[in-house]
């Protein structure tokens, strides 16, 4: 292609699954050896130079096939873990977990709740909502960094790929992006029929002989669908806030690390484990003032209402007569 650099990676003893990346011309680039079982996983890592201050960012183009052993799964895991040390990383390509819900990240089998596990491991988000392939979401766009990724976009093809093409841009590091945040608007939400249709659920019928992973999964499904058609979405956008009232100077802590390893003075290792002591932290401070909250409700009710948000009356409990 005029105007573009090919990286490419051909699979040998089989028709199909090759990976590719261009690049403009412009861009300074070089392809990246994670030193990983490269062999065995049908990937490969580029290089972007970026600009001056703003840092390189890494994109890899993974296939993995619908069958494929564990043994392949645990070699991509092991390469995913390398380039997740990146400060900038960009991974897409069809990864066939067709049972995953993204929604509500869970899936019915091993390899893809394996999958999942990396996924939280590394700190990485995926980005695409919509199906890419016959309802399913296939392809994946990965990225370890909040706002890197935007404009994501779903439609046509090319070709005669009966897979989507998935558009997207890579924003410059520094970019300030505007985060959207969903939340459940309950204030317009029609509880009565949410609750009629958890109820016609033959639920005796549709878990007995079942495990509870899976009786699980089956009553999440169901409610996830109650819940999307009767209670409806609202989005507001997030820049910054009132400060959180839970935050104390030990999470602060976990901000200024952050912000280091931005600018290339912290390595990953101790990013990752200040990130994974925040989080314990995080949800101990929370506990916390929940508790302090309940202790201190009627002597200081103001500090109460102001933690915690008001529901109109008219919201009515999920059962019948008011009853808990």
């Amino acid at each position: 292609m005029k105007g573009y650099m090919l990286f490419r990676r051909d699979t040998s003893g089989r028709c199909g699954g090759e990976v590719a990346l261009f690049v403009k011309l412009r861009l300074e680039c070089m392809e990246v050896c994670l030193g990983v079982d490269d062999k065995q996983v049908e990937s490969l890592w580029v290089r972007i130079k970026g600009q001056t201050s703003k840092g390189d960012t890494v994109v890899g183009v993974c296939y993995r096939l619908p069958e494929q052993e564990e043994e392949v799964d645990e070699a991509f895991y092991r390469q995913l873990e390398a380039a997740s040390q990146f400060q900038a990383l960009v991974l897409v390509g069809d990864l066939n977990y067709p049972d995953i819900c993204w929604r509500s990240n869970t899936a019915k089998h091993k390899q893809s709740r394996r999958f999942l596990e990396s996924i939280d491991d590394n700190f990485l988000s995926q980005v695409v909502e919509d199906p890419t392939r016959n309802g399913v979401l296939l392809d994946l766009k990965l990225t370890n960094r909040e706002g890197l990724i935007g404009d994501v976009k779903v439609g046509g093809s090319l070709g005669s790929s009966d897979h989507e093409i998935v558009e997207f841009s890579i924003r410059r590091r520094g970019s300030r992006a505007v985060i959207k945040i969903t939340t459940l608007d309950f204030l317009r939400a029609t509880l009565s029929l949410f609750r009629d249709l958890l109820g016609r659920i033959p639920w005796e019928q549709a878990l007995q002989g079942r495990g509870v992973q899976e009786n699980w999964l089956i009553f999440k499904n169901h409610f996830l669908q109650a819940q999307e058609q009767y209670i409806p979405m609202s989005k507001e956008l997030g820049k910054g806030g009132k400060r959180l009232s839970w935050r104390n100077k030990e999470l602060k802590h976990k901000q200024e690390v952050h912000r280091r390893w931005k600018q290339g003075q912290a390595v990953w290792n101790a990013y990752g484990k200040v990130v994974r002591e925040g989080t314990n932290e995080t949800r101990k401070a929370k506990a916390h003032l929940e508790l302090n909250l309940t202790k201190d409700v009627k002597d200081n009710q103001k500090g109460f209402f102001n933690n915690k948000r008001k529901m109109k009356d008219n919201v009515r409990p999920f059962l019948n007569g008011g009853r808990p």
